[in-house]
């Protein structure tokens, strides 16, 4: 017996150092392989040139390439999903914002993934707001003349451009035209990008989406931001006022943008992950370039991005519950 039970033992602890010889190994590859970094929008928009300015730095403290992939549809699903299939390793991560992690599990029914059992946050680095922005063909320069403006309009005037169906700017178009009794109709697209195209072309009026998706061409006067959600004007546009002082309350919780590995990633391998982000966003080039397209800076480690998810998704559990709409 007691010879059986050694050779048990051996065997145990045999298992236990091939166990972690795979880890060891696993640890090893994801240190020499490229890191790739999805997307879940076209190249153009804001979410694809954030994934940029970081991939382009994150290659230095990780010690590999780091790999933008836009993996584009259906406002960030297909990446979720792809994140969720990917093997947990390190090498492929998902950069969102909350549309695609809260928003899109509390309208549709089966969205292809649970964001809080498939995923797990790595790091958030950055908070951002919403806004509207009237084309430049648009006459109205503030808020109250774009009311009014459509007040004297046909039907077609009242389309804003969103760029993703049930996501919270087609929430915000909602919420404005039960607010000003305004017949507002959300036009979805497959991103920011093709929303910019149409509104720099004058094909629609008006547009709800992220500041920096609107804040070049904000910049170069080619389009004006008249609103922004939050608590506070944005050190970006000081000159813009935020909802609630135009007197729309309830949207002062802002998003976030944040960096996701498949569940089951080791978490020495998402400790080193999440210690690159932080070491880049203290580098002023990234810091500043964040910034200046109208985001605020700041980093989160993976249990505070989960934490601040997890109220993001409360406050919109009850707009979405208020506003009638039901799960597709």
């Amino acid at each position: 017996m007691a010879d059986f039970q050694i050779l048990q033992s051996a065997r145990q602890f045999a298992k236990t150092c091939v166990v972690a010889a795979s880890l060891a190994a696993g640890l090893a590859q994801a240190q020499t392989a490229a890191v790739k970094l999805m997307v879940g929008f076209p190249p153009g928009g804001g979410s694809d040139a954030v994934a940029r300015i970081l991939a382009d730095k994150l290659k230095d403290p990780l010690g590999v390439p780091v790999v933008v992939e836009n993996k584009a549809g259906a406002g960030g699903q297909l990446a979720a999903q792809a994140l969720k299939a990917a093997a947990p390793d390190g090498n492929t991560l998902f950069l969102s914002h909350d549309h695609t992690i809260t928003i899109l599990p509390l309208v549709l029914k089966s969205p292809g993934y649970d964001s809080h059992k498939d995923f797990v946050p790595v790091a958030g680095f950055a908070t951002f707001v919403n806004g509207l922005a009237l084309s430049g063909g648009t006459p109205a320069k503030t808020m109250a003349e774009y009311i009014a403006w459509v007040q004297t309009q046909g039907k077609g005037q009242g389309t804003v451009g969103v760029p993703a169906p049930a996501s919270v700017p087609e929430f915000l178009v909602k919420v404005i035209g039960q607010k000003y009794k305004l017949d507002l109709q959300a036009a979805p697209y497959r991103g920011s990008a093709p929303m910019m195209a149409d509104m720099l072309g004058n094909q629609i009026a008006a547009g709800v989406g992220s500041v920096p998706d609107f804040i070049e061409n904000q910049k170069a006067g080619k389009i004006r931001m008249v609103a922004v959600i939050g608590g506070k004007r944005q050190v970006a546009l000081p000159d813009v006022p935020t909802f609630a002082e135009l007197g729309l309350s309830g949207f002062e919780d802002i998003p976030y943008y944040g960096i996701f590995a498949p569940k089951g990633t080791p978490q020495a391998i998402l400790d080193k992950l999440s210690a690159a982000v932080a070491k880049v966003l203290l580098l002023p080039e990234v810091h500043d370039r964040l910034t200046a397209m109208g985001l605020t800076v700041g980093y989160m480690t993976g249990s505070q991005l989960a934490t601040r998810e997890q109220a993001y998704a409360k406050t919109w559990a009850r707009i979405i519950h208020d506003s009638g709409f039901k799960a597709q």
